[in-house]
This record gives structure tokens, sequence and C-alpha cells, in this order.
């Protein structure tokens, strides 16, 4: 694919090792380097490019011919992502998004900026996506659902018909929420959680964890060695 367009991503965690993979692999983005916040910044390199600090992007990277990216998980309930993508924007970036060509995403879904949409997942008919949501790979957004601002969807979530998911929220692992289900601002879903009714602001649900049964498998299997 031709490099046309030259991109920063803030961030050097593991995430933000991923999206340049992302990137790299499937849009027109060329990765030039990576930004983090000077309090935090560690390595003055990452996969070969040079990490800088985000306070003086622009003397690395000019805004008139580099965009970015946020590449930033759930931390403090996604508002730190929230935070450095309007900083990015108020330095004069354009922001970019990631959408896998290997995601289902309906013709009239509507994508706000600033998304990384992973592969696997699927998006039916009739859903808006807000700015600066995060969908890891493998999730199910059932029709007519809104997804709004600063939300982070870990993998294979099922999130049903008519749902409307608040800003700020987390959606763990294999959690599941029922049709016409409201989920308030800032929740936190954990892995594993079935929701079947409305939530309130700032809860945070979480699913009991599997105990270990008193008998071993190899008392359960008849395993004699």
């Amino acid at each position: 694919m031709t490099k046309s367009r030259k991109l920063v991503i803030v961030g050097d965690s593991a995430f933000a090792e991923i999206a340049k993979e992302y990137f790299d692999a499937d849009t027109e983005y060329q990765v030039v380097g990576f930004a983090v916040e000077a309090a935090f910044r560690k390595r003055d390199e990452l996969l070969g490019l040079p990490v800088v600090d985000f306070e003086v992007v622009n003397d690395f990277f000019s805004s008139d011919n580099h965009s970015i990216h946020v590449a930033v998980t759930y931390a403090n309930l996604n508002r730190l992502r929230a935070r450095l993508a309007t900083a990015s924007k108020d330095k004069g970036y354009a922001l970019a998004s990631y959408i896998s060509p290997r995601a289902f995403i309906w013709r009239n879904v509507t994508l706000g900026e600033h998304c990384f949409i992973f592969e696997d997942n699927t998006i039916q008919p009739f859903v808006s996506i807000g700015n600066n949501v995060v969908m890891w790979s493998g999730n199910h957004i059932g029709h007519h659902t809104i997804v709004r601002d600063n939300v982070f969807l870990s993998s294979h979530a099922v999130v049903s018909g008519f749902c409307d998911v608040g800003e700020n929220c987390f959606i763990g692992v294999n959690a599941a929420l029922s049709n016409n289900i409201t989920v308030a601002p800032d929740c936190w879903l954990g892995p594993g959680t079935v929701v079947l009714a409305n939530t309130e602001p700032g809860q945070l649900i979480r699913a009991e964890a599997s105990k270990p049964a008193k008998v071993s498998t190899m008392r359960f299997f008849r395993v004699r060695e």
C-alpha cells in the first residue's frame, strides 16, 4: 500500500506497538515516531523510531503534514486518551482512525473521529459509534445501538440491539448486554458480566469468579500414572 500520509503515535505502551503494526499493514499512513508526555517518557526510541516529548511534538513533526493517533487504552476511565486527543487537536493535528478491513461494518453505520476498530468486529445496521472509541477484536454491536464517546470495548463483548452505551464506559471481555439496555456514563462492566437492566452512572459491575472444584482433575478423570 502506498504510504501517502505520515503519522505520530502518542504513547509507547504495548498498544502503541500494536497500533504501529496495524497502521503500517493496512493504511496509507507511515508511522514516523512516537510522543509521550515528558514526565512519563523513559526512552528515546521505540521500534527503531524516535520517542519525543508530547509537549514539543510540533518541533519534531509538523502538524502541517503529520496526523496523530493516541494509542492509550482505558486509563482513568478513558479520560487520558480523550485528554491527549483533545490536546493533539489543539496543537493543530488531524486525528487518524484505524478501521480494520477485516471488520464487518454495515454501510449505514456512522463512525466518529479517532477510533480504533480491530478485526472481526461486527457492527450491524443503524449503529452509531462516537469519537475516541476503541473496539478490540471480536465484538458484536447490535442494530440501532449507540456507542458514545470515549468508550473502550474489550474482546468478544455482545451489545444487543437498541442499546445505548454512555460516555467513558469500559466493557470487559465476554460481557453481554441484553436488548434495549442503557449503560449510563462512567460504568465499568467487568469480564463475563451479564447486564439485563439499565445501569446508574459510575457503577462498577463484576461477575463472580469461577472457583475450583474440591476434587482435582486427576481424581475426577481417574488418571493413574
